[in-house]
């Protein structure tokens, strides 16, 4: 039962001993212990006050970013709306062009048309002029022969002509 009742003099000594540590804890541990406690509270408000900062500066960032892709997309359609716009713009002045050159390319035909068919009326004229001289020539030389073609001549045009 000696240890379950412990003797007077063992809670002396034993208190004696308890404020004994307790002064050299309080002497020489307690202030180290508590300015090391205080340096790591006041080194972790400042690691959150850092994170806060940090969190709001990418908070910021990202708004900016935003921003900044916002107004590259907006850049973006714009630049091809313009695009397009001329694209369209080229394609029809191409087609008005093209249409233009072919009106022109479809007078100048007309007109060449035209240009060789006189000429190729000339020519036949030409040539019709030239065969009616050398019918006529022919005519006239047998005309000319004597007197008795003249007159069988005379008379087959005469029989030919029918008068009504």
């Amino acid at each position: 039962m000696d240890l379950i009742i412990p003797e007077a003099g063992l809670v002396i000594w034993q208190t004696v001993v308890f404020l004994v540590v307790l002064f050299v804890l309080g002497k020489f541990a307690w202030k180290p212990i508590l300015n090391g406690l205080k340096e790591r509270e006041s080194s972790i408000e400042n690691a959150l006050e850092s994170a806060k900062q940090a969190k709001e500066e990418m908070a910021r960032l990202k708004a900016d970013n935003e921003k900044l892709l916002e107004e590259a997309r907006a850049e973006r359609d714009k630049i091809l709306k313009d695009a397009v716009k001329a694209a369209n713009e080229i394609k029809e002045s191409a087609k008005e062009d093209a249409l233009k050159i072919g009106e022109k390319m479809i007078e100048e035909a007309k007109a060449t048309i035209i240009a060789e068919k006189k000429a190729a009326l000339k020519e036949v004229k030409s040539q019709v002029a030239t065969l009616s001289l050398q019918v006529a020539e022919k005519l006239l030389r047998k005309n000319l022969e004597g007197e008795a073609a003249q007159k069988d001549l005379v008379n087959d045009y005469v029989e030919s002509i029918k008068l009504n």
